[in-house]
């Protein structure tokens, strides 16, 4: 058993346990405002106003700031754990800064924002009014978001997985409070009741900076007086971080730009089109988050401190491991969410105001991001690999090219073949995105082609063509939605436990043993 496969495979597992709480609750959180509010105006507004946080939530938090932050406070670690607890709380101190800012700057021109992402809107007023509001309780969330994700990266670096993964749940437990809890006291004070799910937002975010707090304090990385100086707010490493930052921005620039053409694109098609795409998209999130997120900063913590150390083939090894282990797993994900995609959307969000059409409208919306699964788990991976090389213009040219492409291909065919190929168009932009990042790294680190296509490759893909055609046929000739929900919970069980175990088995046939493939280097 090699170093390199065992410790990624022991982080992912860490993290994909608290992140799969973390994925349940949140898609509990989507079934009940999917039951509250269904796919409607008022569900529209409230997504377009969270969207507009959490835009600028891929820059400072789960995006360009982690993977330009964990290199640098690897290394600084490494040099002096002294330097690196300043490091943590200077970087604290200028992003509340900064973020807080923001967050004022959109509570003051929510209406401008509101404008600009859903201009459709303007000719409801009352739809309007309440996307404002709603963009205005959540403005916070951005500021609470961004030091819950420094904390992430800090325990993550120091080799802690499990709290920081399970922060997200605690997020998505009081969401749901809220959401419960709320509509009732709001219609009382002569409130809308949509509100709910602001507030919950809100206070979802304190929540989970809050319970990373005393883990932070418990291994010596508390505030200290020392970060308030201006030799540490200005400091070399400070200034790395930024540095690797800068090109982010420009990938992020292009980012906002093809999610403000989609939030367009989306909320002019018709009534639902952006709570269609979003409910899709949480589930499409659920293996991304569990597989592709887990394996990845794992990858991103170990894969940054044996390149720091100088121990650059055991740096390609443990790159390697991730990226055979992204694949191997995610394929059969892919698979059961294409295939099934009708019986999870049912059993997951069919009740209440969410009807039968909702149901058929966003399972063609989660089948065309399902495509995308895969690239997804080895973007994750190889994105911050760059950062850590010191090579972060990659990512951002492979991102504007990959975002010019999906605004071309959506503005294209939106018109004629409605809101779901804006999924389909996220799905390719990312392969793109991923072809580009390959061909660099492998030209950068030497790595062959053979590290990304090979025979045990092969040996997946056709165990995912053999699990495909037993789905296809179950589905079809077995598969009934008008029974009970305890039997729909078996159906669907049945169903994706015996995919599992026909791709395993196909595996295990072809001479790739599961368990070697996640042991061996």
């Amino acid at each position: 058993m090699s170093q390199p496969k065992n410790s990624i495979l022991k982080s992912s597992l860490k993290m994909g346990s608290a992140t799969l709480l973390s994925r349940v609750f949140g898609l509990v959180r989507e079934q009940v405002m999917a039951a509250l509010f269904g796919a409607s105006n008022l569900t529209d507004a409230f997504l377009v106003a969270y969207r507009i946080p959490n835009l600028l939530r891929d820059l400072f938090a789960e995006g360009a700031f982690s993977s330009a932050f964990v290199p640098t406070f690897t290394a600084t670690r490494l040099q002096d754990p002294k330097l690196a607890q300043k490091l943590l709380w200077s970087l604290f101190i200028i992003l509340l800064i900064i973020t807080g800012s923001i967050s004022l700057f959109m509570i003051y021109f929510a209406s401008e924002l509101v404008g600009i992402f859903a201009p459709t809107f303007v000719s409801d007023p009352e739809k309007f009014q309440i996307t404002v509001t709603l963009t205005q309780i959540m403005a916070p969330f951005l500021a609470l978001v961004s030091i819950s994700a420094l904390f992430v990266g800090a325990l993550n670096s120091l080799k802690i997985f499990f709290l920081p993964a399970l922060a997200p749940a605690i997020f998505n437990i009081v969401s749901i409070a809220c959401a419960l809890i709320f509509p009732d006291l709001l219609i009382k004070w002569g409130f809308h009741p949509i509100y709910a799910l602001g507030i919950g937002v809100t206070a979802g975010g304190i929540a989970q900076g809050l319970i990373q707090i005393p883990k932070i304090l418990e291994v010596k990385y508390g505030p200290t007086k020392e970060a308030l100086t201006k030799e540490s707010l200005i400091s070399p490493h400070t200034k790395e971080v930024i540095y690797k930052l800068g090109p982010g921005l420009l990938g992020f620039a292009a980012a906002q730009i093809n999610m403000l053409v989609s939030t367009i694109l989306a909320s002019s098609t018709v009534v639902g089109a952006v709570s269609w795409l979003s409910y899709s998209f949480r589930l499409f999130q659920f293996p991304v988050g569990i597989l592709g997120v887990s394996i990845a900063n794992a990858n991103m913590v170990h894969f940054s401190e044996e390149w720091q150390k100088g121990s650059k083939d055991l740096a390609k090894k443990t790159l390697k491991s991730s990226y055979d282990l992204s694949l191997i797993t995610i394929f059969p994900m892919m698979i059961i969410m294409y295939f099934l995609a009708t019986p999870i959307v049912n059993l997951i969000f069919e009740r209440g105001k969410f009807n039968a059409f909702d149901t058929e409208m966003t399972t063609l919306a989660l089948r065309l991001y399902a495509i995308g699964l895969p690239f997804y788990g080895i973007n994750k991976i190889l994105v911050p690999c760059f950062y850590v090389l010191n090579k972060q213009k990659i990512p951002v040219i492979s991102s504007i090219s990959a975002i010019i492409f999906n605004i071309i291909f959506s503005l294209l065919l939106v018109p004629k073949f409605g809101f779901s190929i804006l999924a389909l168009g996220t799905s390719l932009s990312v392969f793109i995105s991923m072809l580009i990042q390959g061909y660099s790294l492998n030209h950068y680190l030497e790595l062959g082609w053979k590290f990304f296509v090979n025979l045990k490759i092969g040996k997946m893909l056709f165990s995912s063509l053999i699990t495909s055609l037993f789905l296809f046929f179950y589905v079809h000739y077995f598969y009934n939605l008008k029974v009970i929900f305890l039997v729909k919970i078996l159906q669907l069980s049945v169903a994706s436990g015996l995919a599992l175990l026909i791709y395993i088995g196909t595996l295990h046939l072809l001479g790739e043993k599961l368990k070697k493939t996640q042991t061996k280097g």
